[in-house]
Order: structure tokens, then sequence, then C-alpha cells
């Protein structure tokens, strides 16, 4: 029955777990011990089970009646489900000088043993060792995880000879060589050379980037078409990438302080209880004059009654009001498509009153798409239309991916280009029905003025020319049709909603005018986001971030509750996140924020139930003492509303607010 105390416990030391090692220097030489630090739990949990079962079935064999081989049986399941707990509640013990939940549990066990109940205790102890398993399972990925970040930037640096080093070599001076296609290793600035730098992972901008000489390249950013020389200007440890991965760890250090606050009044509540049930069974022995044990009336014995204080004082219902409704709240979330990862993701986010977005991948689609074009003359518009399929299609620039689906969805069938080139910085060219095609920039192509509205001016271009037909195609990153109503139904709940976004300003203006966002903050880097996070926390108010690139794990980790695409979202995203929204809709926010509130309600009233009922129940104990069987009651009956009540959550409906 008190399997959610063991849970909740474990959620506690699980997070204090990852916290330290977050804060520690990751050593890899100890992965094989963390990977399977969860198997010996796993195997103790089965052998429990397995041991359980054969002595219910043997017991039931026999007429119910208990011989030596049944509590063989189950003592054994008890050792096996125990074990942990006794280690962890004697380490807690002896080095911190406290009483933790461990301890309350094996207690529990005890007690179901001595009033005949071994069943129960041998149960209790499966499903404790189970939680450990699961838990600690779950901390094992959670650190590879976030290690993985790192599992892309390159471990070797090209130098301007050719010549490779490792990565940790480098030293600020060195010139670096990079490649077409090369992932840029170290923060440098670039020397020689033009290129077009892919930055999404740390803007999350999906539109490449112009470099020219002076332009600084920032480590983890992949290189486009031109091969050029940087010098390094900042040692790997000091890297932009290596700057992203100390901002997940420091902030990830800071979100559990109510984690430790529920830890310190669990260990108070356990010894407190412990405390009570002896105090009480020393008066009744020492100063009642009442015996410890009754043969005429064994439930008036000083051991009885200080047993069924134990079991009525024991915190299950207390424990499970809270754990009841998080698991069904984060059951009915997945039916909805919305995981949530953790108990404290479900409470906290009705909280919430600053709610910041990404604007790339998140309010809007991640993709640019071409919104319009225009050709000069109008007439040839089917002629530059073929050309520009065909020298997209063999372009390897990010936006021609972009304009190639777009000239199939229009039914242009590309060709192959002859000579087809690449020129670095500025487009391709090739010849397409025995004419030569230029594709890329206005300058390059030759094309004239053309007049375009102010809003293509926001967005990308692509320009294509022959020397007398001119084609101008406008990109643009289109916003999500659900972003203005989601975030017109937060207004309405009272949360203020605020874009951070790496895009240039006149890109992110636009784009909140459209769907309606009431503060901007553009031109943003990683650790930009982060800073504007805590400045909302300093002033008091519960933060929560939305984003899916690696670019928004730090401020996904530095908010108070984070939101990431799980579609399209980056696994350091993803691993930063307490709650993912499957299938990328945004509206699924607002469906969270409403199972949020409901939980929250729920809660408050489990927690009237629980609590009412340990303190009418250990008042009748230590009065006139009551059966234990009426202990039992009150204690399982109040346990079961509360869950009942909880499961609530998973028959109803949610019914958003306009």
């Amino acid at each position: 029955m008190c399997i959610l105390l063991s849970i909740t416990y474990r959620v506690i030391d699980h997070s204090k777990s990852y916290r330290y090692d977050l804060e520690m220097p990751h050593d890899h030489s100890h992965d094989d011990e963390h990977d399977h630090g969860w198997r010996p739990l796993a195997l103790q949990s089965v052998v429990c089970a397995a041991l359980g079962i054969s002595a219910v079935i043997l017991k039931h064999l026999h007429g119910n009646v208990d011989d030596i081989y049944v509590y063989l049986l189950a003592g054994g399941a008890s050792l096996a489900g125990g074990w942990e707990a006794a280690e962890e509640g004697w380490h807690s013990i002896r080095y911190h000088r406290r009483i933790d939940v461990h301890l309350l549990m094996l207690l529990a066990a005890l007690g179901a043993w001595i009033m005949g109940e071994w069943e129960e205790g041998v149960l209790l102890l499966f499903l404790f060792s189970a939680a450990g398993a699961m838990e600690h399972y779950a901390l094992d990925r959670t650190r590879r995880a976030v290690d993985a970040l790192m599992a892309g930037a390159p471990t070797h640096a090209r130098m301007e000879d050719g010549k490779l080093i490792p990565v940790a070599d480098l030293k600020p001076g060195n010139r670096i060589l990079l490649l077409p296609g090369d992932r840029v290793p170290c923060d440098a600035e670039l020397i020689e050379g033009v290129t077009e730098m892919d930055e999404s992972t740390l803007t999350g901008e999906s539109v490449a980037v112009p470099k020219r000489r002076g332009s600084e390249l920032l480590a983890g950013t992949l290189n486009g078409s031109g091969r050029v020389i940087g010098r390094v200007i900042r040692a790997e440890a000091q890297s932009s990438v290596q700057r992203i991965l100390s901002l997940i760890r420091e902030a990830q250090s800071r979100k559990a302080p109510s984690q430790r606050l529920i830890d310190k009044w669990g260990g108070i509540y356990a010894a407190s209880v412990i405390g009570a049930a002896t105090i009480f069974f020393l008066y009744l022995v020492f100063i009642a004059g009442v015996g410890v044990t009754l043969a005429d009336m064994p439930e008036k014995g000083a051991l009885y009654r200080a047993m069924t204080l134990l079991v009525v004082a024991s915190p299950c219902a207390l424990v499970l009001s809270i754990p009841s409704a998080v698991l069904a709240a984060i059951a009915a979330g997945a039916r909805r498509g919305i995981l949530f990862r953790g108990g404290a993701a479900v409470e906290r986010l009705a909280d919430v009153r600053v709610m910041c977005f990404d604007k790339t991948g998140t309010l809007t689609r991640g993709e640019p798409t071409v919104t319009s074009h225009t050709c000069h003359p109008a007439a040839s518009e089917p002629t530059a239309l073929k050309a520009l399929a065909a020298l997209a299609t063999a372009s390897a620039h990010p936006l021609s991916r972009s304009v190639s689906l777009w000239c199939k969805a229009q039914g242009i069938d590309p060709v192959v280009p002859e000579d087809f080139a690449s020129i670095t910085g500025e487009g391709v060219q090739g010849n397409v029905d025995g004419r030569l095609w230029r594709m890329g920039k206005r300058t390059f192509v030759g094309s004239p003025e053309l007049k375009i509205t102010a809003e293509e001016g926001l967005g990308s271009e692509v320009w294509v020319s022959d020397g007398s037909i001119h084609l101008h195609v406008h990109l643009r990153d289109e916003v999500r049709t659900e972003s203005r109503p989601v975030l017109a139904g937060l207004a309405a709940r009272g949360v203020h909603c605020v874009m951070l976004t790496g895009d240039k300003s006149g890109a992110a203006a636009k784009a909140a005018a459209e769907i309606g966002i009431p503060e901007v903050a553009s031109g943003l880097k990683p650790w930009d986001k982060v800073e504007r996070v805590r400045a909302f926390s300093s002033q008091g108010k519960v933060v929560a971030m939305v984003g899916d690139g690696i670019n928004d794990a730090p401020s996904l980790a530095a908010a108070d509750v984070s939101v990431a695409m799980a579609g399209r979202g980056s696994d350091a995203a993803k691993e930063s996140s307490d709650i993912l929204l499957v299938d990328d809709r945004l509206d699924k926010l607002l469906e969270a924020f409403d199972l949020s509130q409901r939980t929250r309600a729920i809660i408050r009233q489990n927690l009237i139930i629980s609590m009412g009922t340990v303190a009418i129940m250990a008042l009748l104990a230590v009065g006139k003492g009551i059966p234990l069987y009426a202990g039992v009651i009150a204690h399982e009956g109040s346990t079961v509303i509360v869950c009942l009540n909880g499961l609530r959550l998973l028959s109803g409906r949610l019914k958003p607010k306009a």
C-alpha cells in the first residue's frame, strides 16, 4: 500500500544524485557501474516477488495454515525486497545521523509481520525494491542523455597545414582549416575565405548565416560550402558548446528547493511517528502500568496499542494524497499526447505566471517555406521555374531543400543541370536547356532591383537569372496556426507570454505581431535566454520555458517548468525538459495547464482527507484505544479514497477556457 511513499522518497533521492552528478566532472570510467546500477535492484525485486508468491500459494495449499516452509519463503522474500532499504536506512543513520523514510518502511513491514500480516509486509518490500530499480534506471538514462549533448562535437581539429590534432590541444591563436561540412571545433575568428554557417544548434535560426573575414565562428556550428581558415579565440573548455553544457548543469542544480523541503519534512515525519509510538509504548508500560502483552485481552496490551498507533499514523494516505493525483495526471496527460516527466512538473505548471517561448520551431514550423515569387518578364515564369527546380535540387544549401520541395509540390520536375558549379559564399550555376543560369544572391546572379514588399524583405530570398530573365523567390518560416489561440488562452489564464529568439529583430517583430505575443526579445544567444529567464525568476515569478532546439536547452533547464517539442525537438532540449508535447501540437500546452490546475485542486482535497483521518484515528488510538482492525480499516479506507479521488483525473474531460 505504501509503494508511493517509497517512490516519492526515491524521486527526491534521484534528484539529489542527479544534481551531484551534474555538478561534478563526469568520469567515464564509471559508466558501466552507473549503467548497470539498476540491475541488482531489479533482480532483488524479482526474487522478492517469486518467493512471496510461492509463500502465498503454499499457505493456501495447506489450508491457510502457516508452516516453517511458508515462513522461510516469506522471510527470504522480505530479505530480498528489504535489503537495499536496510542499507540505505543504516547509511542515513550512521553517516547523517538522520532517520529517513527507508527505516519507516522497514518498521511498517516489521509491524505487519509482528501482527501476523506478513503478506502485506512482503508486498510492501517488493514494491519498494521495484520502485528503486525503476528510479535508478531513469537516473542512468538521464545522465547518458545529458552527456550525449557532446556526441556531435568534433574530437579532432584540422590545422591550417591539414594535420589533425585533438580539440583539447587547441589554444587561442591556433589557425584551423574548415572544409565544407566540417563542424567548428572551438570558437574562432574567420581570417581567410567566405562561407555560410548553419548556427541552428546555437541560435535556432534555420537560415544559414553568411561569414566573412572578422566574423565569429561558434563551436558546434556547421560550415557550409566554403573553405575557410579561422583563428581560435577560446579554448575548448570555454567554447560555446561547453558553455551550454555548464549552463544546463548549473540550472539543473538549482531546480530542487521544493524537493529538498519534502525530503526534510519526510524525515522529520518518519522520526516523529516512530518516536510517538515508542513514547506511547513506554508510557503504557512504565506509567499506566499496562502489560506489554495481555493473554486475555491482547488488544489492550501496550505493544498492541503502540503498533496500532504506528499503523494509523503511517503516512500512506498522506503521502498518496499527492502521488495518487500526480500519477493519474501523468497518465491522463499521456493519453492526450502530453508527457510529464515527473510530479514536480504537474504541480508546478499551475503556478506559472510567465511563459517564455522560442520562436523557430516552437511558435513557427521551423522550416522556411516559399511564400511568394516574382518573375520579370512575367511571361517567362515557366522557364525560370524550371531552372530554379534544377539548380535547387542540385544544390546543398539549406534554403535549396525548401525551394526544391516547393518546386515538386508545384509539379515541376527537376532536370539535371550541366556544368553545375558552386561558388562559395555566392550561389550556384549550371546550364539548363543550353542556357547558363545562376541561383543565389541578387548581386551574384546579376538581377536588377525588382520591387518587393516590406514583408518579403523580412524573410530569406533566392534569386535566379540567365541575364535576361529574373526570378525572385521569397521564403519565410511560417507561424503555427495554433500559436495565436494558445497565447490568447494563456493570457486569459493570467500568464504573461514572452518570445525569446535568436532571430533578427525584423523577423521577430513580424512574427510577434502575427501571433499576438506582447513581449519580444530578439538576437539572443543561449546564455542571453538564460539571463532573461532568471530575470523573471528574480522577480518572484514562476517561469516556464517552451523550446525545441539544443540552443534552448540551457534556458529550459533554468526555468521552473520546461516544455519541449518531442517530435522535431533536439535530444538536449527533450532531456532538459519537464514536459514533452509528443505530436508537436502547441495547443496541448493549454490542456497541460488546465490538467495541472485540476490536479492541484484534487491534491488539496486529498490532503484534507488524509490528514483528518490520521489526526482523528491517532487521537482515538492514544485515548481509549481502538481495535487493530478499526485502525486498518480507517488507514486503508482513507488510502483508497485518496486514490479514487486522484483517479478522477483519468475519467474527467478537460474543458479549456475560451
